[in-house]
């Protein structure tokens, strides 16, 4: 297959910058695990410097690291090497600056999708007064399009619904870097792509830091500012970071018609199944 040029990609090395501090730093980053045959290296020497505000997507097949990466900025695993900034500090723990949607939805069966965001808004603000927590429960639950929703427990919920509490439980206590693992890879794809929507209309509001792992190139390239492409494990890297220049706020029609959308998805597609195809032998 011919290699096609997208308009512009970047190489894993040390990001650096004489004029600003990146707003979240991973600085030379390896994970090793240690294993009955011996150490087992997850990742290294990854370097990504991200912006405050940006939308990152995150690629790969599996095994090559991206949820670990990702559990490193959330505070749930720390580096064997290297280390991950946050505003220039060290990321050693969970907060509540950064939150986690996962795929799973993680919701409390037993509360309704209220109590369920509620929990999140009151641990995180514990001195703020009922009312107040409620008023902002309401309003996230308004964000995502659940108002009418707010006492249904997740049995009662649509796949689609429970993403949007999830989403709406994260978004709740304002965090300063939103995760996302692959919030949308069990959902059928007109639903998918309603959520793809409403996400980037939140994202356009509020614009916090957005850091997603996803296997779908379409739904990368619809929202992200930048395509981290992992190499294959063990010992993954970045081996490449796509720059997605189309034009915000965006549409999905729009953007597919561009010729561009074609020669960066070519180009993403010859990375995951030509240059880093899975060896199945």
């Amino acid at each position: 297959m011919q290699m096609l040029s997208p308009v512009d990609t970047q190489h894993n090395s040390p990001e650096t910058s004489s004029s600003t501090q990146p707003f979240l730093l991973i600085e030379n980053v390896s994970k090793v695990y240690p294993t009955p045959k011996g150490p087992y290296t997850v990742l290294q020497d990854v370097n990504l410097a991200i912006q405050e505000g940006e939308f990152i997507c995150v690629i790969g097949h599996s095994g090559c690291g991206k949820s670990t990466l990702l559990n490193m900025v959330s505070g749930f695993n720390q580096p064997t090497n290297g280390s991950v900034l946050l505003h220039g500090k060290p990321i050693t723990k969970p907060g509540p600056d950064r939150m986690v949607v996962f795929q799973n939805y993680s919701l409390l069966p037993w509360l309704t999708a209220f109590e369920n965001i509620y929990l999140g808004v009151d641990s995180v603000y514990p001195n703020k007064s009922e009312a107040e927590k409620k008023t902002i429960v309401r309003d996230h639950l308004a964000l995502v399009g659940l108002s009418e929703a707010a006492e249904k427990k997740p049995p009662q919920l649509s796949g689609g619904m429970k993403q949007r509490v999830a989403i709406a439980r994260a978004l709740a206590t304002r965090p300063e870097v939103l995760i996302l693992d692959e919030p949308f890879g069990a959902l059928d794809a007109i639903t998918k792509e309603e959520l793809q929507e409403e996400l980037l209309k939140i994202w356009n509001e509020h614009r916090c830091t957005v850091l997603m792992i996803t296997h779908d190139i379409d739904e990368a390239l619809f929202l992200a500012d930048r395509l981290v492409m992992m190499t294959n494990g063990p010992a993954a890297k970045i081996g490449e970071i796509m720059n997605i220049h189309f034009p915000r706020p965006r549409d999905r029609e729009r953007i597919m018609e561009d010729p561009d959308y074609y020669k960066l998805r070519n180009y993403a597609l010859d990375f995951l199944y030509n240059r880093f195809a899975h060896d199945d032998e």
